[in-house]
């Protein structure tokens, strides 16, 4: 068996996905085995946070890897996107919130340029949600240096923000089903922004394999399309699995959660989907916020 370290974040949508090749003790003491024919390669999961993948891949750490679209520029010379395990933003995305009992902010420009001067958490400089911020503030005006921005750990934004800390956060993951709950209101959803904009879908995640595996890239590839496939049509078992790292989301939302970023996009970016990836990042180009790269190439599956 040829080991393959697969850097994944532990949330429930990542878990779903890559369940089918789960070779491990899970949280609960329960062993896990793979669910379909790994075609060779023996997966050691590696569960970290998306910026801290984002870093590792910026070394070539991980033979396959989740990272942000945002963060692809800086290691396209490493890595190649894979076709599938792509987690799209269609109409929706990260969002912008602030305590829903303070002023401030409104659903149209003035709440993006109202950021201006303010304290914003952000969950980490690569990530796809922060290069969409930064275009959205382009588009009225502003740059990251009008804003008092600061890292802050995905989970804590909404805690930092309703502390007075910050005054409004970028939420990613679940903070996007769950920020009413906690006490905190839509300034705006950067999704639905540039859906709306570009007509298109919010590229925010994918997958990356190493180009130095050479010829057992599109194997590997073949073999993350067949664990997404069963993931999806094993539904409810694949969700159960997922929930052991839900933070608290019962399986109706974690369920809806995993509906968001694992569907028909996942098992291929398609022509839409590769448009989306292409326009996001050469807007970047244009912008100087990433690297300019050339066009982007992307890792077919190969089935034996």
């Amino acid at each position: 068996m040829r080991r393959v370290r697969i850097g994944h974040s532990p949330d429930p949508d990542d878990a779903f996905m890559w369940y089918p090749l789960a070779n491990f003790t899970g949280p609960s003491g329960e062993v896990h085995r793979p669910q379909i024919d790994t075609g060779g390669f023996a997966f050691e999961h590696v569960m970290e946070d998306i910026e801290s993948l984002n870093q590792r891949s910026e070394r070539g750490e991980l033979e396959v890897t989740a990272l942000s679209i945002h963060q692809f520029p800086y290691v396209a010379d490493r890595y190649v996107l894979t076709s599938c395990g792509s987690s799209m933003g269609d109409g929706y995305g990260p969002i912008v919130v602030t305590p829903a009992d303070r002023e401030g902010g409104s659903r149209d420009d003035g709440a993006v340029k109202w950021l201006k001067g303010k304290r914003l958490a952000i969950p980490g400089v690569r990530t796809s949600a922060w290069l969409s911020m930064q275009l959205r503030l382009a588009e009225v005006g502003l740059s990251a240096a009008d804003v008092d921005w600061s890292v802050v750990a995905f989970d804590e934004i909404p805690d930092r923000v309703l502390a007075g800390e910050a005054d409004a956060g970028l939420l990613i993951h679940e903070g996007q089903l769950t920020y009413e709950k906690q006490g905190l209101r839509l300034v705006e959803d950067l999704g639905k922004w540039w859906t709306d904009s570009r007509g298109l879908p919010l590229p925010l995640g994918g997958n990356a394999i190493r180009k130095d595996l050479g010829d057992a890239v599109g194997p590997l590839c073949g073999v993350l399309l067949d664990s997404i496939e069963w993931a999806l049509e094993h539904r409810a078992e694949s969700v159960g699995f997922a929930l052991q790292w839900a933070r608290g989301m019962g399986s109706a939302l974690a369920d809806e959660f995993v509906g968001m970023y694992v569907n028909d996009w996942t098992l291929d970016y398609g022509e839409r989907g590769r448009a989306a990836v292409t326009r996001f990042i050469e807007e970047g180009v244009r912008a100087g916020l990433v690297p300019d790269k050339g066009a982007v190439a992307f890792a077919e599956p190969e089935r034996g």
